[in-house]
C-alpha cells in the first residue's frame, strides 16, 4: 500500500520499521523540497507529510484488515529546523484505540529520537471494513492506495 500513495512517492519516503501499532518512516533530504533556498532547510510541509504519514501507518497497524482510516486532526510543534543535507524520519504510536477514533504521538527527527524536530498529536477516524488499498477502485476505498487524508 505505502508505496502506491502519490506523496509517498514523490517524497520518496519508506518503512524503515512497523510493528502493531508502531512505526518509522523516513525521507531523505531532497534540495527540490527546500522551503529556505539560504539555509538549504527543508520545507515544513515535508515534516508534516511525513508525521500524518507515519500516523496514519500505524493506524493501520492496528485496525481490522479492510478497515479506513482518516485524519481527524493534526497537531505539530515545530522545535528547530532539519539540518540541510539530512534525512528525515518520523515515528509514530497509537496511544488508545476506540472502535471509532486511535489517538497517536509522533516526532520527526534526523539519528536521534530523543533531539525531535518536530513533534505532533493526531486523531484518526476509524471507519468500517470494504476499504481497499489494491488501486481497483473495489471496497468502498478511493482506489488510490490511499486511506489517510
Amino acid at each position: 500500500m505505502f508505496g502506491t500513495i502519490p506523496h509517498c512517492r514523490a517524497l520518496n519516503m519508506a518503512v524503515e520499521d512497523v510493528a502493531r501499532g508502531e512505526g518509522t518512516i523516513i525521507a531523505p533530504y531532497d534540495p527540490a523540497l527546500v522551503g529556505n533556498p539560504d539555509r538549504g532547510v527543508l520545507h515544513g510541509g515535508v515534516v508534516t507529510a511525513l508525521l500524518d504519514t507515519v500516523a496514519g501507518l500505524v493506524v493501520f497497524s492496528v485496525i481490522p484488515e479492510g478497515a479506513s482510516t482518516a485524519t481527524l486532526d493534526l497537531r505539530i510543534d515545530y522545535l528547530k529546523p532539519a539540518t540541510p543535507g539530512l534525512a528525515l524520519r518520523a515515528r509514530g504510536l497509537v496511544t488508545k484505540l476506540t472502535p471509532s477514533v486511535a489517538f497517536v504521538r509522533g516526532r520527526a527527527f534526523h539519528e536521534d529520537p530523543d533531539d525531535p524536530i518536530a513533534h505532533c498529536t493526531a486523531t484518526f477516524m476509524v471507519g468500517s471494513t470494504g476499504f481497499t488499498t489494491s488501486g481497483n477502485g473495489e471496497g468502498g476505498g478511493n482506489g488510490e492506495g490511499g486511506g489517510t487524508a
